[in-house]
């Protein structure tokens, strides 16, 4: 024999070590950790991407967050529009009401809606009230 690691060693090797089989079953396990490696990096890619477009559209900042501020906005804006209209017609009785240019048919009819006052010439229609349990008619 020869020197250790020489040619002449090899041929001692036990041949069940160095069959086919042995070599197949190893690269085998290294092919589907390979393949279940991708798989996973691709599953968690995935699961990553629906996180954040399920939170971009449900989130708190989300595009269904957005349409509900808008809808709020506009009902807002309209119920802006009304009350400044309302203050308008406020400021424009008010200033009729001022000691300096005070409106005598406005002063008047104040006064007979809070005091349920009628002047004698007034002309009074007086309309009778249904009562609750009469049926209305028929025509």
């Amino acid at each position: 024999m020869g020197r250790p690691g020489s040619h002449s060693d090899q041929v001692a090797i036990n041949p069940n070590l160095s069959d086919d089989l042995a070599w197949c079953g190893m690269v085998t396990r290294r092919r589907l950790r390979t393949v279940l490696n991708a798989f996973a990096l691709y599953t968690l890619a995935a699961l990553l991407i629906g996180y954040f477009g399920v939170n971009a559209y449900n989130g708190d900042r989300g595009l269904k967050a957005k349409e509900d501020i808008d809808r709020q906005m506009a009902a807002l804006t309209a119920d802006l529009e009304r009350l400044q209209t309302e203050q308008a017609q406020w400021e424009r009785r008010i200033a009729l009401l001022k000691s300096d240019d005070l409106d005598p048919d406005m002063l008047d009819e104040r006064v007979r809606a809070l005091l349920d006052y009628a002047d004698a010439h007034d002309l009074t229609l007086m309309l009778a009230r249904p009562s609750p349990t009469a049926t209305p008619p028929k025509p």
